[in-house]
């Protein structure tokens, strides 16, 4: 007897990439590290054919520019500072978590058991009012020169 893949084994689909079923603070985290991280990747690319536009030519590349110095290009490059900022500062809470801080004492697993969430949420507050002060320092910077 074979052991045959099911529909049931990814019955979700792309949803099932962001589906939780009981969604807390840290899952929406978890959500908005991929697509922040996705993002950046996105710009990545975005920024070697902006810079690949040299080629074509000083006047390609003064129109280029003067297309990226409009108001809403500055609004873009804030969106793309305040993800990596975010992408950034919930990676170092991660960092944590996953080393092993902020759990507290290991206990013995007796049912039910008790999550480890409420003791590591203090810094997952603290890191993320830090990345908000940390965007809005950068969006002073980029707005009001």
């Amino acid at each position: 007897m074979t052991n045959k893949p099911t529909a049931y084994n990814n019955r979700l689909g792309l949803k099932g990439w962001v589906y939780a079923g009981n969604y807390t603070f840290e899952r929406y985290l978890y959500i908005g590290h991929r697509l922040s991280g996705l993002g950046l990747i996105a710009y990545m690319v975005l920024h070697i054919i902006e810079t690949a536009n040299r080629m074509r030519g000083e006047e390609a590349w003064a129109a280029l520019m003067g297309l990226f110095a409009s108001p809403v290009f500055k609004v873009v490059e804030y969106l793309l500072f305040a993800a990596a900022v975010f992408h950034a500062m919930n990676g170092v809470r991660l960092l944590l978590v996953e080393l092993g801080f902020f759990l507290g004492k290991p206990q013995e697993p007796i049912f039910p058991y008790k999550s480890s969430v409420m003791k590591h949420r203090p810094l997952t507050y603290i890191i993320m009012l830090l990345a908000g002060l940390l965007m809005a320092l950068g969006g002073s910077s980029l707005f009001f020169k």
